[in-house]
């Protein structure tokens, strides 16, 4: 496997011009695909490019057939995979791929399924997508192609160069596989490039020969067609490693799937957030401001949980500490895991400490400690276990709040999945557009615990040091 070195960021201003009118072309494309785009979320991060689309955080088949029979073009279903163990993720991609056929059956109408994964590349892959591939092909007799592997997502700085995927730090593009991200402990790799990360991730059954790779050189040529070509001539469900700089790569690129799809081809997909947003025709529009958010009447405080350990979150809890923004901050010691009802006993502590803030009108963040609590062991679903079940205790604290906060804001995959599902018991929200670059704001549903509560979800490994402490700006209107 070869190793690859970090670029200068600034490459992404060399690269070539693109040719031709790749939007004209993709509204072209658009207009004749004529399926719902349905994308199963595995933490809701993956709203972070889109607005007013729905997401669906149950998937019976009532629900689905629910979400088919709205009139808008895509939906979203929240799985928070990512936070469940491999047997558990397994039965959950199968019950959804039964129900969405079902429903699909039900409305009659058809559709395009991506499986919305990382942009770091960590998740139950590619369990999930070969389970939901076998599961559709033998309720619909359909048949996939292939698989398109498209991890690239321009608002985190995720960049897929030369089949290499890098993740930009600062003034420079690290090699995924040189990241913190790809020491999971769950979900660890090794490969940057994408073809040989399919075969590592894959145990060799889909050699990084054999992927069929869409460069950056060809989509700037603007050529569809012999794009879609190749798109055609992937059976057997062969990885298509797609490259990209910007949204008008990918814009090229969905013109091109479109003419493979109307040429019967049929494929799956892994992506991040981008892919998602331009298969949907979701336009650009302003960040959201206080205004659009918070109620001018709610003079309570909000509240900001802080779940996630990356380096980068740590950073910028950090630079929310040493601004000037009346905010109060609560520890929260998550190692207490390893005592007898010592969690019991946190959220306890915890949440009389921040409802007595909130009601005060002072809003609060409440952090987990910093240090993580690696077990010493290499069972990845007893590590994972461990996460889930701090994970409940601390989002339990929202869930327990007996006062509506003026705003809610939780940072990192698993955490904002918890908050939203088991804290706020969100079944449908309305994604309203995104507070910061990457970061998605819900406009919670009538059935929640707080309707129509603005929940902001962040990302763990999104935005610059300073996001946080604009968001918490923001919302607070200073």
């Amino acid at each position: 496997m070869k190793a690859y070195e970090a670029l200068p960021a600034s490459v992404l201003d060399s690269l070539p011009a693109h040719r031709g009118d790749a939007w004209v072309q993709l509204r072209t494309a658009l207009a004749g695909l004529g399926r719902k785009i349905v994308v199963l979320d595995d933490d809701p991060t993956g709203v972070q490019t889109v607005h007013d689309v729905y997401v669906y955080t149950r998937w019976d088949r009532e629900t689905l057939t629910e979400a088919f029979r709205e009139p808008d073009t895509m939906f979203f279903i929240l799985t928070n995979s990512r936070g469940l163990t491999v047997p558990e993720s397994r039965a959950q991609h199968e019950q959804i791929a039964e129900n969405l056929a079902a429903a699909s059956a039900a409305t009659g109408k058809d559709f395009l399924l991506l499986s919305r994964g990382d942009s770091t590349l960590r998740g139950h892959w590619p369990m999930e997508t070969e389970i939901l591939r076998g599961r559709l092909e033998a309720l619909t007799g359909r048949r996939f192609d292939g698989e398109v592997i498209f991890p690239f997502f321009p608002e985190g700085g995720r960049f897929t160069l030369g089949g290499v995927h890098y993740v930009r730090q600062g003034e420079e593009l690290i090699p995924a596989g040189l990241t913190e991200f790809a020491k999971d402990k769950s979900f660890g790799y090794t490969a940057s490039a994408l073809a040989d990360w399919c075969e590592e991730k894959s145990g060799g059954r889909f050699p990084a020969a054999e992927c069929c790779r869409v460069t950056l050189e060809e989509l700037r040529a603007g050529d569809a067609d012999a794009i879609a070509e190749k798109l055609e001539a992937v059976t057997a469900f062969g990885k298509i490693a797609v490259d990209s700089a910007d949204y008008e790569d990918v814009a090229v690129f969905v013109t091109a799937l479109c003419k493979a799809l109307a040429a019967g081809r049929n494929y799956l997909f892994r992506c991040a957030a981008a892919l998602p947003k331009v298969l949907g025709g979701v336009p650009d529009r302003p960040l959201l401001q206080r205004a659009e958010l918070v109620d001018a009447g709610n003079e309570r405080g909000g509240i900001i949980l802080i779940g996630s350990h990356v380096n980068k979150t740590s950073r910028q809890l950090a630079a929310l500490q040493a601004a000037d923004l009346p905010m109060v901050f609560i520890q929260f010691d998550q190692h207490r895991v390893l005592e007898d009802g010592g969690l019991e006993d946190e959220v306890a502590r915890v949440l009389a400490l921040a409802e007595a803030d909130i009601l005060a009108g002072r809003s609060v963040t409440v952090y987990t400690r910093r240090e993580r609590l690696d077990l010493d062991t290499a069972d990845k679903d007893k590590q994972l276990g461990i996460s889930v079940k701090i994970s409940d205790a601390v989002t339990s604290i929202i869930g327990k709040l007996s006062v509506r906060p003026s705003f809610v804001v939780a940072k990192g995959g698993i955490t904002s999945s918890d908050v939203g599902t088991k804290a706020l018991r969100v079944r449908r929200a309305r994604v309203a557009g995104q507070i910061r670059p990457g970061i998605p704001v819900w406009q919670t549903g009538a059935e929640s615990k707080f309707p129509g509560l603005p929940y902001v979800i962040f990302p763990g490994n999104v935005g610059s040091d300073d996001d946080l402490r604009r968001v918490a700006e923001i919302l607070m209107d200073r």
